[in-house]
């Protein structure tokens, strides 16, 4: 049984916004064995959307719609789907009282435009919803199932789980599905692939995805099977290869990003990082306090911008900066000594660069990132280039700096 997630909403065709519903149903479905095929995005369009439900019932067993059961003209779905269905809206009463009954509660009177809520496709089953005014809609037909769902994940999650989860265990084929998940740091895709191919290219289940981000590699295994003891052992036979060929290179195997998995080996070991930034201007250090209880580990920092605040508060030597630079490894290694010696951390990571788009010269041209660290046993500093946007070059010097601090945790 395959699944197809239709997301509806012309905000989620702008950069503005982002449909996080269908990663959310993703995870769900694939617990059920159910593995998602298509996933579609459709503006608030009756036609559009028609249309795209009349394609998803010709080739997926289970259709799920988010958004576009709000009460105003252009929340489409009810009337698209019913059009896909060549089925009718049939107003319910119940519905009515109960939409009316939330607002006077709140003591609100309920606008007249609120009654569209109460139309129901024909012969669907109602999805109550207990955080909203849209109730879901269940309908089958010929074999196939079409779940609508609201937009807003409070009250999305919460309908599926107690209405559409029980009903889709009922009609679920005997398939169970499992995972490997790994994350990779500072290696090329192209490197990867070359590496475990020779592994992976044998197998047709599981399934093998990389994807690549900006100094992060994630390979993901799918396995499938009728037992959940095969589909398991199906991931674990492919996995242990790829873990035995990747090594050290994997970083996290549960998803987890970077400045977790070093947070956790910080953890682990009692030790304590600081951080001194120039180019990343507090990206890193954002990074590393992103992560829940982060204050285990992470002593503070210093936003350095100027070679007047590595001076005054790293002790930078204005020697060194008129001799080497302030971007030079020279100078990123006096930074995170400063860093460390100043806060009294274990671990002191360095940022300085060239992020763009101007500023560059021959010898330190647009996305050059020197990133330094400082121990207990050395001082040492590595050159980068980085190709990209502003915003790219950053990302890619903070995940250089934690994997290095990572590679050295490691050793």
């Amino acid at each position: 049984m395959t699944a197809e997630i239709i997301a509806v909403g012309s905000e989620l065709l702008t950069p503005d916004r982002s449909d996080t519903n269908s990663l959310w149903l993703t995870a769900q479905l694939n617990d059920l064995g159910i593995e998602v095929a298509t996933k579609t995005i459709v503006g608030d369009d009756r036609e559009r959307l028609a249309a795209a439900v009349r394609l998803a019932l010709g080739r997926s067993g289970v259709i799920v719609l988010t958004g576009g059961l709000g009460p105003t003209e252009d929340d489409v779905t009810r009337d698209a789907v019913a059009a896909a269905l060549s089925r009718r809206l049939v107003y319910t009463q119940e519905i009515y009282d109960r939409i009316q009954a939330r607002f006077a509660f709140r003591k609100r009177p309920m606008p007249e435009i609120n009654r569209r809520q109460a139309y129901v496709i024909e012969s669907a089953e109602v999805l109550p919803n207990d955080n909203g005014t849209a109730p879901g809609q269940w309908i089958e037909q010929n074999g196939r199932v079409l779940v609508l769902l609201p937009g807003p994940p409070g009250e999305m999650k919460p309908m599926f789980t107690a209405e559409c989860l029980p009903r889709l265990r009922r009609i679920a084929p005997a398939r169970f599905l499992r995972t490997r998940f790994y994350r990779i740091a500072m290696v090329p895709e192209s490197e990867v692939d070359s590496l475990i191919a020779p592994a992976y290219t044998r197998y047709t289940n599981p399934a093998t995805t990389i994807l690549a981000g900006a100094g992060d590699i994630q390979v993901h295994l799918r396995a499938h099977a009728d037992t959940a003891d095969e589909a398991e052992r199906l991931a674990a036979e492919l996995g242990a290869q790829i873990e035995e060929i990747l090594g050290d290179r994997i970083y996290s195997r549960d998803g987890a990003p970077l400045e977790e998995a070093v947070g956790r080996m910080l953890r682990a070991r009692g030790e304590t990082v600081s951080v001194a930034e120039s180019c990343t201007g507090g990206y890193l250090g954002q990074r590393i306090t992103s992560i829940a209880g982060s204050s285990d580990y992470f002593v503070g920092g210093f936003l350095t911008y100027s070679e007047l605040m590595k001076r005054t508060l790293l002790g930078v030597d204005e020697q060194l900066l008129r001799m080497h630079g302030a971007v030079s490894e020279q100078a990123a290694e006096a930074m995170a000594r400063g860093a460390r010696e100043r806060t009294g951390s274990t671990w002191a990571l360095s940022v300085t660069g060239v992020a763009g788009p101007g500023g560059g010269t021959e010898h330190n041209p647009v996305g050059t990132v020197i990133v330094g660290l400082a121990g207990p046993a050395r001082i040492h500093a590595h050159r980068h280039r980085f190709v990209g946007d502003r915003e790219r070059v950053r990302l890619w010097a903070s995940q250089a700096a934690l994997d290095l601090l990572r590679r050295a945790l490691l050793a």
